[in-house]
């Protein structure tokens, strides 16, 4: 397992453009610059969800997804004294944002600044000591006014991201904010490449797509459902690694960076592609891990499987550790073999296989 540096060099820009939820098109366009050669078209829908096709006027559509779009934060209310309050935008974790150093994508560019948090002497003596909630972490840009935020060009409404980048750790994890899930674009994306320089030919056509909004509600991949009308849709995102601390596998299962791709079973996966990828992953060696969803995944997963009177669709996800932080880690082996998973997936799958139950 290698990936090529020019892989990399991708992966590392792509995670380091701020892309939060209806703001994801500065990632977009380096998502498609790097996919551009290895399919036959570039679509983007009006809330900018990219997707590359292969085939484009083959009849049978296979759709691979992943989704594009980081969680942040929104201006909300700034006081008199200029400090700036805030609402998420997606699943932010309050309990991070003491002492984090922030983004603000004001109206003239990039304003710095920090989540402020009371020093441990003034609270250690309270027995009441605060937590952080909405309804207490702030930002400081500096300002000592409302005029003065605003001069910086920073109004209610705009975006707030974090600024940490990637890296690797140990030489056996990838470390970014914003894998959940970069990570997956990226890793359909190397799909895409593999195919063209394996020069594998499909027999229907492929739609490698990066859908927005799914932090909120699984919006973008409603509407590119819509759109494309797939008739498969095999959808990877990450998943929780349940072996670090104050993690309840009773409660969130037993899966682990660097055991393989996680395999669900949901009822809006459907059997047959699931069972489709359990027998690819046995038949080439790939190791995998199974999880279970009771009622939804909570990923794009369901808003294809639900769409257009039924998508038969399946999840394969990537362990991750830490998710919704900014140290969110996963496993350089996963990655590989979730993209090696996806890939001879695709090449076993054929227009006239049985999609119905009965």
């Amino acid at each position: 397992m290698k990936f090529e540096k020019k892989s990399i060099k991708f992966l590392e820009e792509y995670l380091n453009t701020a892309s939060p939820t209806g703001y994801e098109h500065k990632g977009q366009k380096i998502w498609m610059d790097y996919i551009e050669p290895f399919v036959d078209k570039i679509e983007v829908d009006n809330y900018g969800t990219a997707y590359g096709i292969i085939n484009p006027k083959a009849d049978f559509k296979v759709v691979i997804e992943a989704h594009a779009d980081e969680i942040s934060w929104y201006v909300n209310y700034i006081t008199d004294d200029g400090l700036i309050y805030v609402i998420r935008n997606g699943g932010s974790d309050q309990t991070i944002a003491p002492s984090k150093v922030v983004n603000i994508h004001g109206e003239k560019g990039i304003v710095k600044g920090v989540f402020g948090w009371p020093a441990i002497h003034t609270r250690s003596a309270n027995q009441n000591e605060p937590t952080p909630k909405i309804e207490n972490i702030f930002i400081d840009c500096g300002a000592t006014s409302k005029k003065e935020v605003e001069e910086l060009g920073v109004f209610v409404g705009c975006m707030i991201t974090y600024p940490d980048e990637f890296f690797e750790l140990n030489d056996r994890y990838f470390v970014c904010r914003a894998l959940d899930n970069r990570i997956g674009g990226f890793m359909i994306a190397e799909v895409a490449r593999l195919l063209k320089e394996n020069k594998k030919k499909l027999p229907f056509g492929l739609y490698i797509t990066n859908s927005v909004q799914e932090e909120v509600g699984l919006y973008g991949a409603d509407m590119i459902a819509d759109t494309i009308k797939p008739n498969i849709a095999i959808v990877t995102d990450v998943t929780h690694d349940t072996t670090t601390p104050m993690i309840e596998k009773k409660k969130e299962g037993d899966q682990k960076c660097g055991d393989g791709p996680v395999v669900f079973f949901a009822p809006s996966v459907h059997h047959t592609i699931r069972e489709l990828i359990i027998d690819t992953a046995k038949e080439k060696e790939i190791p995998f891990q199974r999880a279970a969803a009771s009622r939804a995944t909570g990923t794009d997963t369901d808003a294809f499987a639900h769409s257009n009177g039924g998508v038969p669709s399946a999840l394969i996800s990537l362990p991750l550790r830490y998710m919704h932080t900014t140290v969110e880690m996963v496993s350089k082996e996963d990655v590989w073999n979730v993209i090696k998973l996806i890939y001879e997936s695709l090449l076993k799958i054929e227009p006239t296989m049985k999609l119905k139950y009965h």
